[in-house]
């Protein structure tokens, strides 16, 4: 794989849309299934595809602000990263390989860097 020499405003920029979307899924796995309240479900029995969600009390006031704090920031970051000018340095069709990279790039990282 390439190795490339990235800014580190892209650098910090990955990093902190990483965590917000780590904290985003964190708060996913502990908020009921449904935003508002709803009742349990349940598909009929002879459905070929049986379902059922118990009932939701919807979501806690101070999640939902969270949820949509964590998301207007992971959308103001990828903002961030989708329009850096660095990525006029290379033609179209590479873009999406160095974004890539950018991605994994503590996968890059010498042993010692990344301790």
């Amino acid at each position: 794989m390439a190795t490339y020499e990235f800014p580190p405003k892209l650098i910090d920029a990955q990093n902190e849309l990483d965590q917000v979307r780590a904290d985003l899924r964190t708060l996913f796995e502990r908020v009921p299934w449904s935003v508002e309240p709803m009742d349990a479900r349940e598909t009929h029995e002879n459905t070929w595809r049986p379902a059922s969600r118990p009932a939701s009390p919807g979501w806690d006031p101070e999640d939902a602000a969270e949820i949509a704090r964590l998301r207007a920031m992971e959308l103001e970051i990828a903002e961030v990263l989708v329009c850096h000018p660095y990525w006029t340095e290379f033609a179209p069709g590479d873009v999406l390989a160095v974004r890539d990279a950018l991605k994994h790039h503590r996968e890059q990282e010498p042993a010692s860097a990344a301790s």
